[in-house]
């Protein structure tokens, strides 16, 4: 499971125009402007794994029906996909290598050195065990690396102008100078992943390790520290030590954001962010609702094994009493000296072993009815547990949402209160006494029933996430829109105007499907 810390750290700026021309190898970048900077990015997420679903996507790993629905949804440019590359053990530029995935690379990693995953077992992961570095820098100068001076079509798609474009070996250098700064500073054993993609907007590497120091996961002892200071020096001092090797890049260290008070984050940097965040948290709602159904297979089974034994104490306790009353009327009889004394000794001595082993027998499935008992009421607790989880992770879904949207819900609240007013006028004036239902359908009614989710989703159109949009839709009760129409915000459309349409689109795309009504 991947739970994934927001904790990025982040140095760079918006893309600068600049007619750059590259050197030889390994030279510095020459502009006709100088004037003009670019920056280097680095982004830092630190996590408690990382998914098959993280890892097909630093690999490419999908199906044609992945790549149909990245293509028609996503950023990516299917013909620009086999430009992409990874750089292996020794510096070596190589293509993808699909045929392991990023987990099963760290299992292997771990098992040749004999050093245990921390959060194996674990219900939940609680242990930083992955950092993936984002590597990159401003648009024109990673692209011009990448691609010299090529015509390249960046929009997403399946780009055919794009099918005879080359790599330019600039990138690839580029590409060992970043894995050897990591290897320098890391160990090249611990990086289970380190991938070049040219294939959206931006060119930028994956680089994933494991936090591993003298045989142990030691996240604290190589980059947090003994705390925020020293975590915040640690990280300030590798931006410093990365802008010496990318300088001949003519990659610059940006200022520190704690100086500037700003994010240097390209919108395309914040798409891949924000769905990361986003595919993290859904994948986790995903696996506790797949626990959850374990559990409640494995509470039925509990339930049956501690209701069968329950039966079968009780019987033993019958056979125990009826055994020790056949021996008590054997007694008075001995006593009263009827009968033959011989037969009836003999068959005192068969009913006290008849009761010694029903005792064994009683006292083995009393002790197992306890331990049934007990691991029942841990499934339960197991149960109460994950579902106090996933809703924890709902909550921290909308808590993450609203902090990183933050400027976007500003913008988003002010048009829906001034929707809300007009559409409350025009229907008030239009309704009697009686016609409430002139409200349904309405915007007013979306907000007044899911409010937070129409929000979520206008905001994820706004930012032009379609894709992310009519999954949170469809996955929390709405139909979705069935329209054909083109969708996107218009060159002419100023951002009160693009507002409005999607706080309109994320109401109609709420609405369930056909036939079904929202419980009021």
């Amino acid at each position: 499971m991947g739970n994934s810390i927001p904790h990025t750290t982040t140095v760079g700026g918006s893309g600068c125009r600049t007619s750059s021309k590259l050197g030889q190898i390994g030279c510095p970048i020459k502009t006709d402007n100088m004037a003009e900077k670019s920056w280097q990015v680095m982004h830092m997420n630190v996590m408690k794994g990382i998914t098959t679903a993280q890892s097909n996507e630093h690999q490419r790993n999908w199906t044609e029906r992945g790549w149909d629905f990245a293509l028609e949804k996503g950023r990516y440019d299917r013909q620009r996909e086999r430009l992409n590359f990874e750089v292996v053990k020794g510096g070596k530029i190589q293509e993808i290598d699909k045929r392991q995935s990023i987990p099963e690379r760290m299992a292997e990693s771990l098992l040749q050195r004999g050093i245990k995953d921390p959060n194996e077992g674990l219900a939940e992961p609680k242990y930083r065990t992955v950092v993936d570095f984002i590597l990159s820098g401003s648009q024109n100068t990673i692209r011009q690396l990448a691609f010299g001076d090529q015509d390249v079509v960046y929009e997403p798609g399946n780009n055919l102008e794009n099918a005879t474009l080359k790599r330019m070996p600039e990138i690839e250098q580029w590409a060992k100078d970043m894995y050897w700064f990591m290897s320098e500073r890391f160990g090249e054993e611990n990086i289970v992943g380190c991938y070049v993609h040219l294939d959206e907007l931006s060119p930028h590497m994956h680089l994933t390790l494991l936090p591993i120091q003298d045989g142990k996961f030691a996240f604290k002892k190589m980059f947090a520290g003994k705390d925020k200071l020293e975590f915040s020096a640690r990280t300030k001092k590798l931006h410093d030590e990365l802008a010496e090797v990318n300088r001949k890049w003519n990659l610059k260290r940006g200022r520190n954001i704690s100086e500037t008070g700003a994010k240097h984050r390209t919108t395309e940097e914040y798409r891949r962010h924000l769905s990361e965040e986003c595919t993290n948290i859904e994948e986790q709602v995903v696996q506790h609702k797949k626990a959850l159904s374990d559990l409640k297979v494995e509470i039925s089974l509990a339930e049956r094994r501690v209701k069968g034994l329950t039966s079968m104490v009780d019987n033993l306790r019958k056979a125990k009493a009826e055994k020790e009353s056949q021996l008590s009327a054997l007694e008075r009889t001995l006593q009263s000296h009827q009968g033959d004394t011989a037969t009836i000794i003999a068959e005192r001595e068969r009913l006290e072993k008849e009761l010694a082993s029903i005792q064994i027998k009683l006292e083995d499935k009393q002790d197992k009815l306890r331990t049934a008992d007990q691991q029942l009421e841990a499934l339960k607790r197991d149960m109460d547990a994950i579902g106090e989880r996933t809703e924890e992770l709902k909550g921290e879904a909308y808590k993450y949402s609203r902090e990183i949207h933050s400027n976007v819900d500003v913008l988003l609240k002010d048009v829906m209160l001034e929707t809300l007013v007009g559409e409350h006028s025009e229907r008030v004036a239009e309704m009697g006494a009686a016609e409430q239902s002139v409200f349904d359908g309405s915007l007013l009614q979306s907000l007044t029933e899911q409010g937070a989710e129409v929000m979520h989703c206008a905001t994820l159109l706004f930012l032009g996430m379609v894709n992310d949009a009519t999954t949170f839709a469809e996955t929390h009760g709405g139909g979705g829109s069935k329209s054909n129409l083109k969708w996107g915000k218009d060159d002419d459309e100023d951002n009160r105007a693009w507002a409005r349409r999607c706080m309109m689109m994320a109401s109609r795309m709420m609405r369930p499907a056909s036939g079904k009504k929202q419980k009021r």
